[in-house]
Protein backbone atom coordinates (compact mmCIF):
# COMPACT_ATOMS: atom_id res chain seq x y z
CA UNK A 1 0.00 0.00 0.00
CA UNK A 2 1.22 3.51 -1.09
CA UNK A 3 0.10 6.66 -1.55
CA UNK A 4 -0.59 6.87 -4.84
CA UNK A 5 -0.46 9.27 -8.36
CA UNK A 6 -2.39 11.70 -10.10
CA UNK A 7 -4.18 9.67 -13.22
CA UNK A 8 -2.30 12.21 -15.41
CA UNK A 9 -1.73 16.30 -15.81
CA UNK A 10 -5.87 16.50 -15.83
CA UNK A 11 -6.03 14.71 -12.28
CA UNK A 12 -3.37 16.75 -10.60
CA UNK A 13 -5.53 19.04 -8.79
CA UNK A 14 -7.91 16.27 -7.73
CA UNK A 15 -4.95 14.45 -6.54
CA UNK A 16 -4.06 16.82 -4.15
CA UNK A 17 -6.96 17.71 -2.85
CA UNK A 18 -7.75 14.15 -1.84
CA UNK A 19 -3.73 14.17 -0.20
CA UNK A 20 -4.37 17.57 1.35
CA UNK A 21 -7.97 16.76 2.42
CA UNK A 22 -8.58 20.52 1.31
CA UNK A 23 -8.86 22.10 -2.01
CA UNK A 24 -5.11 23.27 -3.51
CA UNK A 25 -4.16 26.58 -4.05
CA UNK A 26 -4.09 27.11 -7.65
CA UNK A 27 -0.91 28.03 -7.55
CA UNK A 28 0.14 25.02 -5.53
CA UNK A 29 -1.10 23.31 -8.61
CA UNK A 30 0.57 24.46 -11.17
CA UNK A 31 3.67 23.84 -9.53
CA UNK A 32 2.97 20.28 -9.04
CA UNK A 33 2.12 19.93 -12.54
CA UNK A 34 4.97 20.93 -13.85
CA UNK A 35 7.25 18.94 -11.92
CA UNK A 36 5.39 15.58 -12.70
CA UNK A 37 5.77 17.22 -16.77
CA UNK A 38 9.35 17.59 -16.25
CA UNK A 39 9.81 13.82 -14.74
CA UNK A 40 7.30 12.32 -17.42
CA UNK A 41 4.55 11.57 -15.00
CA UNK A 42 4.76 9.68 -11.81
CA UNK A 43 5.52 5.98 -12.55
CA UNK A 44 4.75 4.93 -8.59
CA UNK A 45 1.50 2.87 -9.14
CA UNK A 46 2.61 0.96 -12.21
CA UNK A 47 5.94 0.42 -10.11
CA UNK A 48 3.90 -0.64 -7.20
CA UNK A 49 1.59 -3.03 -9.35
CA UNK A 50 5.39 -4.70 -10.18
CA UNK A 51 6.04 -5.32 -7.25
CA UNK A 52 3.11 -6.80 -5.70
CA UNK A 53 3.56 -9.23 -9.49
CA UNK A 54 7.31 -10.19 -7.99
CA UNK A 55 6.19 -10.30 -4.73
CA UNK A 56 3.34 -12.68 -5.42
CA UNK A 57 5.81 -14.93 -6.99
CA UNK A 58 8.11 -15.14 -4.46
CA UNK A 59 5.41 -15.99 -1.78
CA UNK A 60 4.07 -19.13 -3.83
CA UNK A 61 0.39 -20.44 -4.65
CA UNK A 62 -1.31 -19.82 -0.74
CA UNK A 63 -0.92 -16.15 -1.49
CA UNK A 64 -2.24 -13.27 -3.85
CA UNK A 65 -0.88 -10.05 -4.05
CA UNK A 66 -2.03 -6.51 -4.88
CA UNK A 67 -1.05 -3.27 -4.93
CA UNK A 68 -3.53 -0.78 -3.39
CA UNK A 69 -3.23 3.53 -3.04
CA UNK A 70 -4.71 5.75 -0.43
CA UNK A 71 -5.24 8.76 -3.01
CA UNK A 72 -5.60 7.42 -6.26
CA UNK A 73 -6.66 4.51 -8.19
CA UNK A 74 -6.43 1.33 -7.54
CA UNK A 75 -7.85 2.01 -3.97
CA UNK A 76 -6.96 -0.03 -0.90
CA UNK A 77 -10.64 -0.53 0.23
CA UNK A 78 -12.00 -2.09 -3.47
CA UNK A 79 -8.67 -4.31 -3.89
CA UNK A 80 -9.45 -5.60 -0.16
CA UNK A 81 -12.76 -5.79 -0.64
CA UNK A 82 -11.88 -7.85 -4.05
CA UNK A 83 -9.37 -10.47 -2.20
CA UNK A 84 -11.67 -11.18 -0.02
CA UNK A 85 -14.51 -11.68 -2.58
CA UNK A 86 -11.81 -13.80 -4.42
CA UNK A 87 -11.53 -16.22 -1.41
CA UNK A 88 -8.92 -14.88 1.16
CA UNK A 89 -9.10 -15.85 4.42
CA UNK A 90 -6.75 -13.62 5.74
CA UNK A 91 -5.21 -9.72 4.38
CA UNK A 92 -1.88 -8.70 5.44
CA UNK A 93 -1.49 -4.80 4.59
CA UNK A 94 2.08 -3.17 4.28
CA UNK A 95 1.98 0.13 4.00
CA UNK A 96 5.52 0.87 1.73
CA UNK A 97 7.22 3.18 4.40
CA UNK A 98 9.41 0.75 6.59
CA UNK A 99 9.02 3.25 9.48
CA UNK A 100 5.85 3.49 11.43
CA UNK A 101 4.10 7.08 12.31
CA UNK A 102 0.60 6.87 13.76
CA UNK A 103 -0.03 10.24 12.73
CA UNK A 104 0.58 9.84 9.18
CA UNK A 105 0.20 6.03 8.26
CA UNK A 106 -3.06 4.92 10.40
CA UNK A 107 -4.88 5.84 7.16
CA UNK A 108 -3.98 2.40 5.52
CA UNK A 109 -4.92 0.41 8.48
CA UNK A 110 -8.38 2.51 9.05
CA UNK A 111 -8.61 1.64 5.03
CA UNK A 112 -8.07 -2.17 5.38
CA UNK A 113 -10.26 -2.54 8.52
CA UNK A 114 -13.42 -0.45 6.47
CA UNK A 115 -13.09 -2.83 3.50
CA UNK A 116 -12.08 -6.18 5.41
CA UNK A 117 -14.26 -8.19 6.67
CA UNK A 118 -11.93 -11.57 7.43
CA UNK A 119 -8.46 -11.15 9.78
CA UNK A 120 -6.29 -8.65 8.94
CA UNK A 121 -2.74 -7.65 9.91
CA UNK A 122 -0.66 -4.60 9.08
CA UNK A 123 3.02 -4.12 8.78
CA UNK A 124 4.47 -1.84 11.01
CA UNK A 125 8.09 -0.52 11.81
CA UNK A 126 9.65 -3.08 9.48
CA UNK A 127 12.67 -0.93 8.80
CA UNK A 128 14.44 -2.90 11.23
CA UNK A 129 14.63 -6.34 9.79
CA UNK A 130 17.50 -7.63 8.28
CA UNK A 131 16.92 -8.26 4.37
CA UNK A 132 15.25 -4.76 4.58
CA UNK A 133 18.75 -3.40 5.86
CA UNK A 134 20.78 -5.33 3.55
CA UNK A 135 19.02 -4.56 0.57
CA UNK A 136 19.23 -0.74 0.72
CA UNK A 137 22.79 -1.22 1.88
CA UNK A 138 23.75 -3.30 -1.05
CA UNK A 139 22.34 -0.53 -3.52
CA UNK A 140 25.14 1.37 -1.62
CA UNK A 141 27.83 -0.40 -2.43
CA UNK A 142 27.45 -0.87 -5.80
CA UNK A 143 26.79 2.88 -6.04
CA UNK A 144 30.50 3.26 -4.38
CA UNK A 145 31.35 0.28 -6.49
CA UNK A 146 30.60 2.42 -9.84
CA UNK A 147 32.36 5.60 -8.11
CA UNK A 148 35.54 3.40 -8.09
CA UNK A 149 38.55 6.00 -7.53
CA UNK A 150 36.06 8.70 -6.05
CA UNK A 151 35.23 8.92 -2.30
CA UNK A 152 31.84 11.00 -2.10
CA UNK A 153 30.28 12.26 0.74
CA UNK A 154 27.21 10.19 1.48
CA UNK A 155 23.89 11.46 2.95
CA UNK A 156 21.02 9.72 3.88
CA UNK A 157 17.64 11.07 3.52
CA UNK A 158 14.32 11.02 4.94
CA UNK A 159 11.57 12.48 4.13
CA UNK A 160 11.34 16.00 5.97
CA UNK A 161 7.72 16.41 8.50
CA UNK A 162 6.35 19.38 10.15
CA UNK A 163 8.00 20.26 13.80
CA UNK A 164 4.45 19.62 15.01
CA UNK A 165 4.78 16.08 14.26
CA UNK A 166 8.10 15.26 15.33
CA UNK A 167 6.63 16.96 18.63
CA UNK A 168 3.60 14.58 18.77
CA UNK A 169 6.08 11.47 17.89
CA UNK A 170 9.62 11.85 18.59
CA UNK A 171 9.80 7.90 17.98
CA UNK A 172 9.25 8.09 14.40
CA UNK A 173 11.61 10.62 13.54
CA UNK A 174 14.13 8.02 16.22
CA UNK A 175 13.03 5.23 13.89
CA UNK A 176 13.93 7.26 10.44
CA UNK A 177 17.75 7.71 11.91
CA UNK A 178 17.90 4.38 13.14
CA UNK A 179 17.52 3.23 9.72
CA UNK A 180 20.33 5.33 8.17
CA UNK A 181 22.37 4.17 11.22
CA UNK A 182 21.73 0.65 10.60
CA UNK A 183 21.90 0.57 6.36
CA UNK A 184 25.30 3.00 6.82
CA UNK A 185 26.50 0.15 8.88
CA UNK A 186 25.52 -2.78 6.97
CA UNK A 187 27.03 -1.36 4.26
CA UNK A 188 30.42 -0.32 5.85
CA UNK A 189 30.12 3.89 5.77
CA UNK A 190 31.89 5.01 8.53
CA UNK A 191 31.92 8.55 7.69
CA UNK A 192 28.03 9.90 6.65
CA UNK A 193 25.49 12.38 7.32
CA UNK A 194 21.81 12.50 8.01
CA UNK A 195 19.00 14.99 6.12
CA UNK A 196 15.58 15.57 5.37
CA UNK A 197 14.26 16.17 2.00
CA UNK A 198 11.22 17.23 -0.06
CA UNK A 199 9.48 19.72 2.53
CA UNK A 200 6.03 20.60 2.06
CA UNK A 201 4.44 23.66 0.79
CA UNK A 202 3.29 24.96 4.08
CA UNK A 203 4.29 28.18 6.54
CA UNK A 204 4.94 25.52 8.97
CA UNK A 205 8.29 24.98 10.05
CA UNK A 206 10.17 21.38 8.97
CA UNK A 207 12.27 19.22 10.30
CA UNK A 208 16.37 20.27 9.16
CA UNK A 209 18.91 19.77 7.92
CA UNK A 210 17.43 19.63 4.68
CA UNK A 211 19.81 18.00 2.31
CA UNK A 212 20.71 21.01 0.52
CA UNK A 213 21.52 22.99 3.11
CA UNK A 214 24.62 20.70 3.09
CA UNK A 215 25.86 21.19 0.01
CA UNK A 216 28.13 24.58 0.75
CA UNK A 217 29.69 23.27 3.16
CA UNK A 218 30.69 19.76 1.89
CA UNK A 219 32.02 21.68 -1.51
CA UNK A 220 33.94 24.13 1.54
CA UNK A 221 35.39 21.29 2.71
CA UNK A 222 37.09 20.15 -0.67
CA UNK A 223 34.04 17.32 -1.57
CA UNK A 224 33.65 16.93 -5.05
CA UNK A 225 31.00 14.06 -4.94
CA UNK A 226 27.81 13.50 -3.19
CA UNK A 227 26.03 10.26 -2.59
CA UNK A 228 22.03 10.54 -1.65
CA UNK A 229 20.82 7.35 -0.20
CA UNK A 230 16.89 8.02 0.61
CA UNK A 231 16.34 5.26 3.49
CA UNK A 232 12.20 5.92 3.49
CA UNK A 233 11.15 5.78 -0.05
CA UNK A 234 11.14 2.38 -1.78
CA UNK A 235 9.91 3.12 -5.69
CA UNK A 236 11.07 5.95 -8.26
CA UNK A 237 8.40 8.26 -7.69
CA UNK A 238 8.04 12.06 -7.51
CA UNK A 239 10.25 12.95 -4.34
CA UNK A 240 12.90 10.89 -6.07
CA UNK A 241 12.63 12.04 -9.47
CA UNK A 242 12.38 15.23 -9.23
CA UNK A 243 13.19 16.51 -5.60
CA UNK A 244 16.76 14.81 -5.51
CA UNK A 245 17.84 13.90 -9.32
CA UNK A 246 16.31 17.55 -10.51
CA UNK A 247 15.97 20.12 -7.54
CA UNK A 248 18.67 18.78 -5.24
CA UNK A 249 20.69 17.49 -8.20
CA UNK A 250 20.78 21.32 -9.54
CA UNK A 251 21.45 22.62 -6.33
CA UNK A 252 24.68 20.24 -5.79
CA UNK A 253 25.85 21.39 -8.98
CA UNK A 254 26.02 25.43 -8.01
CA UNK A 255 27.79 24.49 -5.35
CA UNK A 256 30.48 22.73 -6.93
CA UNK A 257 29.29 19.03 -6.42
CA UNK A 258 29.01 16.16 -8.73
CA UNK A 259 25.43 14.56 -7.49
CA UNK A 260 24.61 11.06 -7.44
CA UNK A 261 22.17 8.67 -5.81
CA UNK A 262 21.42 4.94 -5.07
CA UNK A 263 19.15 2.63 -7.17
CA UNK A 264 15.00 3.15 -5.81
CA UNK A 265 14.35 -0.95 -4.44
CA UNK A 266 11.24 -1.18 -7.06
CA UNK A 267 11.70 -4.87 -7.92
CA UNK A 268 15.36 -5.45 -7.11
CA UNK A 269 15.04 -9.67 -5.89
CA UNK A 270 16.91 -8.86 -2.75
CA UNK A 271 14.00 -6.17 -1.70
CA UNK A 272 11.48 -8.25 -3.06
CA UNK A 273 12.82 -10.54 -0.72
CA UNK A 274 12.61 -8.63 1.88
CA UNK A 275 9.15 -7.65 1.63
CA UNK A 276 8.36 -11.62 1.54
CA UNK A 277 10.56 -12.11 4.61
CA UNK A 278 8.03 -9.55 6.76
CA UNK A 279 4.99 -11.13 5.28
CA UNK A 280 5.78 -14.15 6.19
CA UNK A 281 6.68 -12.37 9.79
CA UNK A 282 3.01 -11.65 10.55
Amino acid sequence: MTYGAPAGDHDVAAYLGRVRGREPAPELVTEMRRRYRLVGGSPLVGIARAQAEALERVLGADYRVRAGMRFSEPAIEAVVAALVADGATRIVGVPMSPQWSDRLMSGYERAVADSSSVPFAIARSWWCAPSFVASIAGAVRESLSELAGVSPSIVLTAHSLPRRVFEAEPAYVEELRETARAVASEAGVERWSFAYQSAGHTAEEWLRPDLVDLFPSLAADGVTDVLVVPVQFLADHLEVLYDLDIAAAAQAREAGLRYHRIAMPNTRPDFIGALAAVVRAL
